[in-house]
């Protein structure tokens, strides 16, 4: 053996080395292939994050800065109301000749465009860009609040990905308890403390319970009425200030505890400059009710007995479960937006069992038909195709090994495929090498130019293939990436293994000094 050759048999040997040493279990790495949820079992989800929620906060917080801001100035009282997601008015008894709050417009907001209306209000509508931008940011708040939730509850190998339409995809391996934890997952989680102006047992009573000149200032919110042993008894409604001072954001954990009955709570603890604003507001409001807002409902409303810096709890008809799963919910941070499920899918263990041992089933079944088909076909070249083949599979599941790619079923059919491309470009290359023979050109000859002549249809294909791979792998969701990535890696190997192993194969079985007569093909 020259050593051209040599050193070639000696590469394919360290890359056949290399890829099995991937692919075998170990202590520390006992699933070197990762398999995906129609294989291993879990729940399937895709969920739309409602942007325009995003949206509407800001252009909230935006009228309530100006409000703010006009306060500070000692300028006349600004009345505002939201006309659209992204657009607000102000009004006063002086904003139609004030030029004051033109500047503070400008100054204050300068992500929205401001302009008057036909009635001398000034209308504010956020800047196109800048709206863009805030959903942009907020499928990136969603991605990562998520993220922390499912990495909270242990789930291993997760999959959370934005793709368009405002959609995220999450695909949850080994989750038994599914319904919970898409609670979890789609828990908005909003935490606002804000001053109860008044209650009653409807919303229209707990209105009229406001005075008149701040009924535009305050958002009437249900609570769950409860009896002496803290049980649920009916709805009654609570009015309360828009202005909200303290939010979730402001907490730096939340844990579960026992109340002093008992009972099941979240307790919290805020960062230093919540705990600095929460003591503002009891300290300014001792006396008044303070309700506590998850999610737009009131979860309770205690009395401000005294000044409180750093800690508090929340109290209400939790179960012990419950109260974990609002702590971990309040310790990630709350969704930027609500979520609506677009597509669920539940793959029990027992399916996803069946379904490994069906497609390993088939895929046996078509590699040994494959095989006997090209020796009985080729007899002596078809040995080096199964060869080739064989090389192709370990280089495949080596690579998804090394590039923690997750085998699905449609992946599983990805190799089927591939493996039918690899001995496809080998029958080319010997159909080619046939030919020559007829011809009646040497063996030596007739191979060289077999592989020369068929290696320009067989990238011609590949690459057609690859591109519409490609495109799969960038457009599809999971299953489909799953069968993109394996076809993908499955294409390169076997453009590998058709022309450098075949060649190398044939150079060794048939050595130019030994001027072979004849080849078995």
């Amino acid at each position: 053996m020259n050593r051209n050759v040599t050193w070639k048999v000696v590469l394919i040997l360290a890359i056949l080395v290399v890829f099995i040493v991937a692919i075998v279990p170990t202590a520390s790495n006992p699933e070197p292939i990762k398999r995906g949820l129609d294989l291993k079992g879990g729940t399937h989800l895709v969920m739309r994050v409602n942007v325009g929620d995003a949206v509407r906060l800001e252009t909230d917080q935006a009228a309530e800065t100006l409000k703010a801001q006009a306060a500070k100035l000692n300028l006349p009282t600004l009345t505002t109301h939201r006309i659209d997601d992204a657009t607000f008015v102000a009004t006063g008894p002086q904003a139609a000749s004030n030029g004051d709050y033109e500047k503070l417009g400008k100054d204050t907001l300068g992500q929205f465009d401001m302009s008057r209306t036909q009635d001398g209000a000034l209308q504010f509508k956020m800047k196109s860009l800048y709206q863009t931008q805030v959903e942009r940011d907020t499928i990136t708040h969603a991605v990562e609040t998520i993220r922390n939730r499912v990495d909270a509850l242990g789930v291993t190998e997760p999959i959370i990905a934005p793709e368009s339409g405002n959609r995220i995809v999450i695909q949850l391996p080994g989750v038994d308890d599914p319904a919970r934890v898409k609670d979890i997952i789609k828990t908005t989680a909003v935490l606002q403390f804000r001053i109860v102006e008044g209650e009653g047992n409807d919303a229209a009573a707990a209105l009229a319970s406001v005075p008149a000149n701040m009924k535009n200032d305050v958002d009437v919110l249900p609570e769950t009425r409860e009896n002496e042993l803290g049980q649920a008894v009916g709805t009654s409604y609570v009015a309360v200030r828009k202005t909200v001072p303290v939010t979730g954001t402001d907490l730096k954990t939340a844990r579960p505890q026992k109340g002093q009955l008992g009972q099941p709570v979240v307790g919290f603890s805020f960062t230093t400059e919540g705990g600095k604003k929460f003591a503002e507001l009891t300290g300014n409001n001792k006396g008044r009710q303070l309700a506590i807002v998850l999610d737009n409902k009131v979860v309770s409303a205690p009395r401000i007995e005294e000044r409180i810096e750093n800690e508090g709890i929340i109290r209400g008809q939790f179960t012990q479960q419950q109260v974990s799963d609002l702590a971990l919910i309040l310790r990630s941070g709350s969704l930027p937006a609500s979520l609506t499920t677009l597509e669920e899918r539940t793959v029990g263990p027992s399916l996803g069992r069946d379904s490994i041992r069906q497609g390993v089933t088939a895929s046996m079944i078509g590699f040994i038909a494959l095989i006997v088909a090209v020796l009985l076909y080729y007899r002596g070249a078809g040995v080096n195709a199964v060869l080739a083949l064989l090389l192709n599979l370990v280089i495949l599941l080596g690579m998804m090994a090394y590039f923690k790619a997750t085998l699905t079923l449609p992946g599983i059919a990805g190799i089927i495929l591939t493996l039918g491309m690899a001995i496809d470009s080998n029958v080319l290359v010997f159909e080619r090498i046939r030919e020559e023979l007829r011809e009646g050109k040497t063996v030596r000859a007739s191979i060289e130019q077999g592989f020369a002549r068929a290696f320009g249809t067989i990238i011609d294909t590949h690459m057609t293939t690859i591109i519409s791979a490609l495109f799969l792998f960038q457009f599809g969701t999971g299953p489909i990436k799953g069968f993109a990535v394996t076809l993908l890696i499955g294409l390169f190997a076997s453009v590998f293994t058709a022309f450098f192993v075949s060649r190398v194969i044939f150079d060794v079985m048939y050595k130019p000094e030994d001027r072979p007569a004849t080849i078995s093909i």
